[in-house]
């Protein structure tokens, strides 16, 4: 009996270690400039209908980012549910989807296992979906909600305003992209590109805003180009 005890024990100390990034839990965003909003608004694309935008906007009291989502024109229901993330780097000119590498993931948690949507804290702070639920296939889909963890304040490396998002089919496939756009710079923002984040956040330059235009859907980075993107991020 014992031994058991100890076994679950060392089983479950294992599972916690998988599900928190090599760099802790990530921090709750506290000092977002009021008002500042970005939204992501998806293209026009020959390979989908899908249309709509993501945006996200400091939160009143500067903790946060609330999101809103507004997309319609989702393929076949057997491609669902959907996914949806903010990704490290933004769409390059081309429209290459593939080319926004892999989510944000400044604690380096990865994607295995998958996001425990009751501890948000232990997931990559781009897996807005892994947190708050993936796009339904009925066609149109809207929900808006708070996540602590999402910067509007460039410098630290939870600041999305400088990345993309794209949204996957069940399987991973990437069906369109958009960048973030500043719409709105609130009363307080800031224009510097480097300084310090939340407690326990780390920082990074940001890199510029890029637009594109339409491209074909795009297939998962693979693996091994995940692991040199999230290295190279974490240097």
């Amino acid at each position: 009996m014992k031994i058991s005890v100890v076994a679950f024990s060392l089983l479950s100390a294992v599972a916690l270690a998988q599900t928190t990034g090599q760099l802790g839990d990530a921090a709750v965003v506290n000092n977002n400039p009021a008002g500042v909003s970005y939204q992501a608004v998806l293209p026009e694309r020959a390979n989908t209908n899908i249309r709509g935008y993501i945006t996200g906007t400091s939160n009143a009291n500067g903790t946060g980012v609330q999101w809103n989502l507004n997309i319609y024109g989702l393929p076949d229901a057997s491609l669902g549910p959907f996914l949806y993330h903010i990704h490290d780097q933004p769409v390059p000119a081309n429209g290459n989807c593939t080319a926004t590498l892999a989510h944000l993931d400044p604690y380096i948690r990865g994607e295995r296992p998958p996001c425990d949507r009751s501890r948000p804290q232990t997931c990559q702070v781009g897996d807005l979906s892994g947190k708050y639920g993936d796009i339904p296939a009925t066609g149109t889909y809207q929900t808006s909600y708070l996540d602590l963890f999402t910067s509007t304040r460039q410098g630290p490396a939870s600041f999305f305003g400088n990345r993309s998002v794209v949204i996957h089919t069940a399987n991973t496939t990437r069906l369109t992209c958009a960048n973030f756009q500043l719409v709105s710079s609130g009363s307080n923002a800031t224009t510097s590109s480097t300084g310090g984040g939340a407690v326990g956040s780390p920082t990074v330059t940001s890199p510029p805003i890029a637009t594109y235009t339409g491209a074909a859907a795009q297939k998962l980075v693979s693996g091994a180009a995940v692991v040199a993107g999230l290295l190279a991020f974490a240097l």
